[in-house]
């Protein structure tokens, strides 16, 4: 689905009932839109009717819904389930493993590359006095060295870089008294200087900033929630850059996969997401239709 932020509408340019995708992209010279489905990305013009066309990337086949692609739309990195992050030619090609075995993570999570494409931003997992510890780190595309940005006890997530440059957007429980309860953040790119966007009841989850910064979409859930689960009533909201002026764009049934990682056209305009139809169930209540 793209959803333009003018005309307040959206339009499906690829369904299918076959199989489950996830997380868009799209290309920065506006031409395709990058997803996965089953450990594979694919890509498909951003027209109805578009036909997927998968992209090769090597020995890597079990990529998950966190992906970028650079500035330049040279490279496509993704994350894979083997906990760490490639790069991959957009056209296709054999993925070079960009993050180091010795980095004392356990797993990372892809969500953002800088406007110069030098550096990625993403979570990381590491054991801390026994206890799973998830932090925002950015990563050298070319050595792979790593650092960390935040060391606290709440989970952050969605770490994704502003389009200038001088901001890391991203969510986090870390002003929150209930467990779940994510809000919208942003700091500076060294880790200093963190303000909060967004305070409500909702469990508000992964902040795009649009290609001119002039907004952000972000996924929101009901409160209550405990991450970010699929299937679930959820809200796709707009807002200006520090989070004021938020107003709903698509209220859908999705969640994990409808919008993980930044999917702005590169005219501020369009967005891309997936929605996941619903059908009566025998219970009387609602079912995700696959696909």
């Amino acid at each position: 689905m793209v959803f333009d932020v003018v005309t307040r509408s959206s339009t499906c340019v690829f369904e299918t009932d076959d199989f489950v995708i996830e997380a868009p992209n799209w290309t920065p010279d506006g031409a395709w839109l990058v997803f996965n489905c089953d450990g594979l990305l694919y890509r498909t013009p951003p027209e109805e009717d578009g036909q997927p066309r998968v992209i090769f990337t090597g020995a890597v086949t079990d990529a998950n819904n966190d992906h970028v692609v650079s500035a330049d739309g040279r490279y496509l990195y993704l994350s894979s389930q083997d906990g760490h992050l490639y790069e991959v030619p957009l056209g296709g090609g054999e993925a070079r493993r960009v993050t180091r075995p010795d980095d004392g993570l356990e797993a990372r999570y892809l969500h953002g590359i800088s406007p110069d494409g030098t550096t990625l931003a993403h979570i990381g997992c590491r054991r801390r006095d026994g206890v799973q510890a998830v932090d925002i780190y950015t990563a050298d595309v070319r050595d792979g060295f790593t650092r960390r940005l935040t060391d606290s006890d709440r989970p952050h997530d969605g770490a994704e870089y502003s389009p200038d440059g001088a901001w890391l957007y991203f969510n986090s429980e870390r002003a929150s008294e209930r467990a779940g309860h994510s809000q919208l953040f942003r700091m500076r790119t060294d880790g200093s200087g963190v303000e909060q966007l967004t305070s409500d009841d909702r469990v508000n989850w992964f902040p795009h900033p649009a290609p001119d910064g002039s907004r952000l979409v972000y996924l929101s859930y009901p409160p209550g929630v405990q991450g970010h689960p699929a299937n679930e009533p959820v809200v796709l909201r707009v807002a200006e850059p520090d989070g004021r002026n938020a107003w709903d764009a698509v209220e859908l049934f999705g969640g994990q996969g409808t919008l993980n990682v930044n999917s702005w056209a590169p005219d501020g305009r369009h967005f891309a997401y997936v929605d996941y139809p619903t059908a009566p169930a025998a219970d009387g209540g609602v079912r995700a239709v696959p696909g």
